[in-house]
């Protein structure tokens, strides 16, 4: 009898010791490698509203699994952006998120693949990055989605010409010869403009477009304080064109907010309006979630942060069920992604590149974002001719 009762005991405490384990959820660390200062600063602290926002989300309704983030300023810059995945890796992240700027986020991600992390991003459109052999690099949006949303509007508003100002950095310079290549195909005058990315004076430039291109559209490809610029510029100079457009970071409430004066009427791309609606759960879960932890309305640098973020905390949460975190598990996980998500689908092919992406353009109007391309999925109408000045 007294075996017996040891026995009892000894299967009460086991099944104990169990239950105490399930309930304390498995925990991973998650590195943030982001520019929260420097020049990309604001884009950077809109990434990671909606990584921390994805991470509160997780927390609550996975259960079985918890994410814990730990963040690196890399200050916009290329060598900070490698010392920071090396500081998180030292620190015990399983996979690396963030990155903003192509020039810094093939380093950073060259640093996190020979330490073997993922590196997931939304930060980078460069196609080196995902055609130069990282099997850990992942992202959910590339040139082509830009291309296919800026073309589209472009033929929306019927413009005959357009000169584009494009920085020389190798993502901008990408896209802008893409556009200027289909543009052309499609019979449109197009005049390019390079800068060098230390350029602060636009005023020659937009001054040459002025009184040589007499263009119907200016098309900016470059960063923020690129169209701050330029828009500056153009303010001063007022060239005969119709319209402003832009891409990314550009059609944001931070822009709108920090430079009243230069926002009206332009066009950048942006997948939400401002102020933004959601009618799925999962875009209900990131709205309320944002604005519990920032007051503040969501936008979509925010939108971008979180579906990156949840895709990979999701691959993390599958590789920990089959044991495989320190078998390239989280990698293996994402390549079997394809779900729809508040960007639309997201699926990874063989490079770690999401071949569904195509982003939407929005317009300043009235102290809003209008979201004006596709039709499908426009909440109101383009102003055209429409100016800030």
């Amino acid at each position: 009898m007294q075996t017996t009762f040891k026995r009892a005991t000894l299967a009460a405490l086991v099944i104990a010791a169990c239950a105490s384990g399930a309930a304390r959820a498995e925990e991973f660390l998650v590195g943030v490698e982001l520019p929260l200062t420097g020049s990309l600063a604001r884009v950077g602290n809109g990434m990671q509203e909606g990584v921390a926002v994805a991470a509160e989300v997780f927390n609550k309704t996975n259960g079985k699994h918890k994410i814990k983030l730990a963040t690196v300023d890399d200050e916009s810059a290329p060598a900070k952006a490698i010392a920071a995945v090396e500081k998180l890796a030292s620190q015990g992240a399983v996979a690396i998120t963030g990155g903003y700027g192509s020039n810094n986020i093939s380093p950073a991600s060259d640093a996190a693949n020979k330490l073997n992390l993922v590196y997931m991003t939304s930060g980078g459109v460069d196609d080196s990055l995902v055609n130069s052999g990282r099997k850990n690099f992942f992202r959910i949006n590339n040139t082509a989605g830009y291309e296919r949303a800026v073309l589209g509007l472009l033929s929306d508003l019927g413009a005959k010409s357009v000169s584009i100002i494009y920085s020389t950095k190798e993502a901008t310079s990408d896209l802008s010869a893409a556009v200027t290549k289909a543009l052309g195909a499609r019979g449109v005058k197009v005049n390019g403009h390079s800068f060098d990315p230390a350029i602060t004076d636009f005023k020659p430039i937009v001054n040459k477009i002025k009184l040589q291109d007499k263009s119907d559209v200016i098309l900016m490809v470059g960063y923020e304080n690129d169209y701050v610029g330029i828009l500056r510029a153009a303010r001063v100079l007022k060239p005969g064109v119709k319209a402003m457009v832009g891409v990314w970071s550009l059609a944001t409430p931070k822009m709108a907010a920090e430079f009243p004066d230069l926002m009206p009427n332009v066009y950048g791309t942006a997948l939400l309006p401002f102020p933004a609606t959601f009618e799925t759960a999962d875009g209900k879960a990131f709205a309320d979630g944002y604005r519990q932890l920032y007051k503040k309305e969501p936008d979509y640098l925010g939108q971008f942060g979180y579906v990156q973020a949840t895709l990979l905390f999701e691959a993390i949460a599958r590789a920990a069920d089959k044991g495989t975190i320190k078998k390239g598990g989280i990698a293996e996980e994402l390549r079997k992604t394809d779900r729809d998500t508040l960007i639309g689908r997201v699926q990874f092919n063989a490079n770690g590149d999401n071949p569904n992406f195509v982003h939407r353009m929005g317009q300043h109007q009235d102290k809003k974002i209008v979201i004006v391309w596709p039709k499908e999925h426009a909440t109101g109408k383009p102003v055209y001719p429409g100016l800030p000045w």
